[in-house]
């Protein structure tokens, strides 16, 4: 019988066919059932892309600066995120050499290794990690993607940050925010008097979602809004209205046409796939640049980045979606009330300080060919300050020592809504266990990697199962 709580770890037998071939499973038992079944790791398939990344390393050799021709610091993307067989990168007065190429990890002039967080893995690490080695995490999506960076134990390895958290060495929570002007324009901005008209055949409310069941659980707040006002969803999840046949792929969400079908609205569901302070997406951007209202959840401190004080609705989590529901049809019948959230708009008048600044003040920019992106921005950042240090050993002081701190990428478990009648056989359970599962890996990880040696994945596993 499966325990409330209880998690069992099963480690099969080698495959006959290659004694190496393991599989960890995990059985995540909640309610006196078991929820699911995971297969966390294929242990055979190691070997197979250590293979390949050796061949590709290989190849990539041939094509960049050897040894002594290197005078400047090297820099290795450990994570193939640029793809970049070798670059020289101007920061600045500072140059560096960028590269994909993992066969750099000893060499001498190598002074940093950059991670992107959602391919950050297990399998592969530049261990031993040598002194001169910084380990710089570069992670601006959502914690679901990994979560084991979200704890203490593996997010306090990295020496530099740029996340999506405010606290990061680089702050990218305005990633998906072009610029003030995108606020401020009423490009698609459409009279009021219009939006009254479309609502004999729209609703007032519209929500667009394809990634169904997240760890926000907003799927089933957004089912119990439906039952007490009028919501067009165009998206996968909880689908009841359909896109003309050239938006419904993902890749038109930032289409003309689909602007225009979503400008129609009042309002827009804006409500993340995680909650987590600065974790602020497209999601509320979007509504905003159109002039529609969005209605948010996600970020508890949204308001910190909203153009205006009163330019959303936003959602307690503490109050039935049915309240939420009584309130927009308020606002749907008074257009003075309504009006007011968009007063800001008309008047282009942007009074939110900390949002000024921030877009004023980013070192990088959003499809603008006049700044660096913030990946740029990245690879400069870790760049300048190898730099730095050089300076300082130069004139025999000693090196500057940054860290990562557990508020530079931080996110609470995810909870369900209380309203939701619970349910022991519920995909909803899964975020919570899969949350608990990645804290003990965390911890496991930190423990291998802190004795700066080589481990296998076997070897990790048993780690996570021991506990300590």
């Amino acid at each position: 019988m499966c325990g409330p709580g209880s998690h069992i770890f099963v480690l099969t037998k080698p495959s006959s066919v290659n004694p190496s071939f393991m599989c960890a499973v995990s059985v995540v038992m909640y309610s006196q059932a078991c929820l699911s079944v995971q297969v966390i790791e294929q242990l055979g398939e190691f070997e197979q892309k250590a293979l390949g990344q050796q061949l590709s390393q290989r190849q990539a050799a041939e094509a960049i600066p050897r040894g002594s021709e290197l005078q400047d610091p090297v820099i290795v993307w450990w994570s193939p995120l640029t793809g970049e067989l070798g670059r020289l990168g101007e920061c600045g007065p500072n140059r560096c050499f960028f590269t994909v190429n993992k066969s750099y990890h000893s060499h001498p002039q190598t002074k940093a290794f950059l991670f992107y967080g959602t391919d950050f893995s297990i399998e592969s690490l530049p261990l031993p990690r040598h002194e001169q080695h910084q380990w710089a995490l570069f992670h601006e999506e959502s914690p679901k993607n990994n979560y084991k960076l979200f704890h203490e134990p593996l997010i306090t390895l990295f020496n530099h940050t740029a996340t999506f958290s405010r606290r990061s060495h680089l702050p990218l929570t305005t990633q998906h925010l072009e610029g003030l002007g995108a606020l401020s324009a009423q490009t698609h901005l459409l009279p009021l008097s219009y939006k009254n008209q479309l609502r004999r055949t729209l609703a007032p409310v519209v929500y667009v979602q394809s990634d169904c069941d997240p760890p926000s659980d907003r799927d089933v707040y957004v089912r119990e809004l439906m039952q007490h006002i009028q919501v067009d969803s165009y998206g996968q999840c909880l689908h009841n209205k359909d896109l003309p046949p050239h938006l419904r792929d993902s890749t038109a969400m930032d289409d003309h046409d689909f602007y225009q079908i979503l400008a129609q609205y009042k309002f827009i569901l804006a409500f993340e796939n995680a909650v987590c302070d600065d974790y602020i997406t497209e999601k509320l951007w979007r509504p905003l640049k159109l002039g529609v209202v969005p209605v948010y959840y996600g970020a508890p401190n949204v308001r910190m980045w909203l153009p205006d004080n009163r330019s959303a609705v936003v959602v307690d989590p503490q109050e039935p979606p049915k309240k939420l529901a009584q309130y927009l049809k308020r606002l749907d019948k008074n257009d003075w009330e309504y009006l007011r959230y968009l007063e800001w708009k008309h008047k282009r008048e942007i009074s939110n300080v900390n949002l000024v600044t921030e877009l004023k003040e980013r070192p990088w920019g959003v499809q603008d060919i006049g700044q660096d992106n913030f990946i740029d921005a990245f690879e400069c950042m870790v760049c300048n300050r190898v730099w730095e240090n050089i300076h300082r050993r130069e004139k025999k002081l000693p090196s500057k020592v940054w860290r990562a701190e557990e508020s530079h990428l931080t996110c609470p478990p995810p909870k369900l809504f209380e309203f939701a009648v619970r349910s022991s056989s519920s995909p909803r359970q899964i975020w919570r266990a899969s949350y608990e599962q990645s804290r003990r890996e965390a911890r496991a990880l930190g423990l291998l990697i802190h004795r700066n040696r080589n481990f296998t994945v076997t070897q990790f596993w048993r780690k996570v199962i021991e506990g300590n």
